[in-house]
């Protein structure tokens, strides 16, 4: 017992973890999808899925590739092109590669077996095109895991979930990074007293006028249902949904076996 606190070990971390459930149901669905195969984390890497979060799946794959927009984020500091992706000790290095979500352009089509990304979606202009071009360098058959963050337990709570169809319309639109579309919304309705790095007002709203350097607007708002909306809408089967303590929708989705013939 340190000052007053009992210093759990890992292994009383993942049971205190259950009893507050803190980790997704039916890992193992989540865990076969990616056990010794080859993918790709889009914005990654993620404590989520790390040995201690809510759905720890680093340690089974057999490698990981990351994509990122740019090779220096407000979130990981500098991260050179190339096998520079530390994702877990216990793993080599995975392929670091920085182009947008919605341009894989250095990536062929059906090279990984399964795509994740956890809270990186919402901070893209365009969605649907992101998932696209996942499908595209997906192998049929491969499994999408997505998280995203329910609007109503965090600083997103004032904001309406974002319609498919506004979606849809970014989708047609070729909405890029650039747009700032939801400023004001965001701007008037982002709670900032659930969003204490954010700083004050200006500081606020100066952070958002420079989205296209640090990608910290939430352009789209979303809950369960607009979540799987998404994800059918893009071509997927959506296998499993759960929601996980504090603010974590998390979503198993799957190419159609026959995808791309």
């Amino acid at each position: 017992m340190v000052g007053g606190c009992v210093r759990l070990g890992s292994l009383g971390k993942r049971v205190a973890r259950r009893l507050l459930n803190l980790q997704v149901r039916n890992r193992k669905e989540f865990i076969n999808c990616v056990s010794n195969r080859l993918g790709l984390e889009i914005g990654g890497p993620s404590s989520v899925f790390g040995d201690e979060g809510i759905l720890p799946l680093y340690r089974y794959v057999k490698g990981l590739d990351n994509c990122v927009y740019s090779s220096d984020t407000i979130w990981e500091g500098h991260r050179a092109a190339g096998p520079t992706f530390q994702f877990h000790p216990g793993k080599p290095k995975g392929r670091n590669i920085i182009c947008e979500a919605s341009d894989l352009h250095p990536v062929p089509d059906g090279a990984y077996d399964f795509i994740i990304a956890s809270h990186s979606l919402e901070h893209t202009a365009n969605p649907l095109k992101v998932l696209a071009e996942c499908r595209r360098v997906t192998k049929a058959g491969g499994a999408l895991i997505v998280i995203l963050p329910h609007y109503r337990y965090m600083f997103d709570h004032r904001r309406p979930p974002t319609s498919l169809a506004h979606m849809i319309e970014d989708h047609e639109q070729d909405t890029d990074e650039s747009d700032l579309t939801h400023l004001n919304e965001i701007l008037e309705l982002h709670d900032l007293s659930r969003d204490k790095p954010a700083g004050s007002h200006e500081q606020f709203r100066e952070r958002c006028m420079r989205n296209i350097e640090n990608r910290c607007l939430h352009h789209h708002v979303f809950d369960d249902h607009n979540g799987q909306e998404l994800v059918r809408t893009a071509g997927y089967r959506v296998a499993l949904v759960d929601f996980v303590k504090p603010f974590h929708v998390v979503i198993l989705a799957f190419l159609d076996p026959q995808a791309g013939e």
